[in-house]
């Protein structure tokens, strides 16, 4: 499980990277690089990193699913995941 700052540093970069988003764009159109430089550097969409909903583990993301591969299998071997089966043959 991921210190729970980790978690919310991520969760404070997408909302930069929303907020930013449409003037961002705009200026990257009108090729104003200097204006872009002024931003936030956490409002560039590249800063930000995959995480698992649940546990916030950084690795092994599944991105269909929006959690890891560890948690992924617990709650598909729970049954918790609509549609899931442990395949048999």
């Amino acid at each position: 499980m991921a210190k729970e700052s980790i978690k919310a540093r991520e969760r404070k970069r997408e909302h930069l990277v929303a907020k930013y988003a449409k003037k961002r764009a705009e200026l990257k159109a009108a090729g104003n690089y200097e204006a872009l430089d002024k931003l936030p550097k956490n409002a560039s969409p590249v800063r930000l990193h995959n995480r698992c909903k649940l546990t916030g583990r950084p690795k092994g993301y599944m991105r269909k699913f929006g959690i890891n591969r560890v948690t992924f299998r617990e709650m598909a071997s729970a049954g918790k995941i609509p549609g899931i089966t442990k395949s048999s043959w």
